[in-house]
């Protein structure tokens, strides 16, 4: 009954598609789940993985990262970004556009697809990017998830800012959207006056609360206009948060980072620039808003936003500092250790961060430990706690804004079709990832 692909995890917690644990195993073949029970017997698996102690979540799907390449690559790689989703028990991601080249056409789509066969252990898909000019190849690129617009926080071909262009996107199509929300207009004015302050918290200010609500009532508007299928990358507000708990259409999705919801202002005082993202980091009043948003189905689910600089392009005093912070390494944890806190259950985790996104981005098979689905799969032990450290980071960029931070819920193993791509610290880095489809 064995196979030179089957592998056995034998006496996991194993969170089961209805929210339930069960202790038993998981018999898998082929890339795929065969069996999950109680004690699988009759077989003789080619590996066999001990599980006493430890959970098992379907491995989360990161839907919004930045790995750099082609073009960056000094401050991060599909290789070294795949190895940090591995240990992070990210299985799959969706990387965004703003490559150099841009991902604006089929040519650029293509050539990320090579890089990530050869590269990646784990699975992936990429956005092509919308430039107000480039609409054939918006309606035609396959494959992707969606468009990505940003109407804000960009400059070059990338930023989509005015009303008209915005429309013709919505107007023709129905390929998914997926927008970076903040007005740009609005981020020009406040940064003429608060022009010659370094201090980072002063961020947080320039693409205030208001910068952010405005872009996603247009992005709302255009989507209602044309029924167009709509997703809010990283909501970082309250303002939007409640905007969408009072007129969300069924076709409308949105996300939000852990870093919007347990990081705030006063982090600012903690690791200065470190903290700078766009959008930024917002009030603790926002952060609990959005808490309970993403408790009430009104956020869909989790994205990191995982946006690495090198540690001395962050020094640059603001506002020369670059916006963006690391964080598939960390994600998985940090929202686990929240779960142990109670602000939400685990099941409710892996709800957000793997069966959520797939079921938004069309991705079959993927998000359930069930028979027939695809066999990517993370064990964590909930029962440990360890810090982040810098030295054992494997981005590229080797920092973290949580460094310091006691978590729990780290991957002990890593599964991606079926292949063992982490275990217990070690890195399977022969083991290679698929391209994503999307129905």
């Amino acid at each position: 009954m064995s196979s030179p692909q089957s592998l056995l995890i034998r006496g996991a917690r194993i969170l089961l598609p209805n929210g339930e644990f069960l202790l038993g195993d998981v018999l898998i073949r082929d890339r795929h789940i065969i069996e999950v029970g109680t004690e699988i017997v009759n077989t003789t698996p080619a590996t066999e993985i001990d599980a006493k102690g430890l959970t098992l979540l379907p491995g989360v799907i990161d839907p919004q990262v930045h790995f750099r390449e082609p073009g960056l690559e000094h401050k991060e790689d599909l290789f070294t970004a795949s190895c940090a989703c591995a240990k992070g028990g990210v299985t799959s991601f969706l990387e965004m556009p703003n490559t150099r080249p841009l991902t604006t056409s089929q040519q650029a789509l293509d050539d990320k697809l090579q890089r990530a066969a050869s590269k990646c252990l784990v699975n992936y898909g990429f956005f092509i990017g919308a430039t107000g000019e480039n609409t054939p190849e918006l309606l035609a690129a396959n494959p992707t998830p969606g468009i990505k617009i940003f109407m804000g926080s960009m400059h070059g071909q990338l930023l989509v800012d005015q009303d008209a262009v915005l429309e013709s996107i919505f107007a023709q199509g129905q390929r998914l959207i997926a927008v970076h929300a903040e007005d740009q207009a609005r981020i020009n004015q406040r940064r003429q006056e608060f022009a010659g302050i370094q201090d980072p918290a002063i961020h947080s200010q320039i693409q205030d609360n208001q910068a952010a609500l405005l872009a996603t009532q247009l992005a709302l508007k255009l989507s209602k206009k044309y029924q167009r299928r709509l997703h809010i990358l990283h909501m970082s507000t309250a303002d939007e948060a409640e905007l969408l708990r009072q007129d969300k259409p069924i076709w409308v999705t949105a996300e939000v980072t852990p870093q919007h919801l347990v990081l705030n202002t006063g982090d600012y005082e903690r690791i200065g620039t470190l903290a700078q993202m766009n959008p930024p980091l917002r009030s603790p009043h926002d952060n609990e808003v959005l808490w309970q948003a993403l408790r009430d189905g009104v956020i869909d689910f989790i994205a990191t936003d995982h946006a690495p600089h090198t540690l001395e392009e962050k020094a640059q005093p603001y506002p020369n500092s670059p916006s963006g912070m690391p964080g598939v390494e960390t994600s998985l944890a940090v929202m686990l250790t929240a779960a142990m806190e109670g602000k939400c259950t685990i099941a409710q985790v892996a709800n957000w961060m793997s069966k959520a996104v797939a079921v938004a981005y069309g991705i079959p098979n993927k998000g359930a430990i069930a028979p027939g689905y695809d066999a990517d799969l993370v064990l964590v032990d909930l029962n440990t706690y360890r810090p982040v450290l810098r030295e054992e980071l494997l981005t590229k960029c080797r920092w973290s804004p949580f460094e310091g931070w006691n978590l729990t819920g780290w991957a002990d193993t890593t599964i991606v079709g079926g292949q063992i791509v982490y275990h217990k610290g070690k890195l399977n880095t022969e083991a290679r990832g698929q391209a994503l489809s999307f129905v």
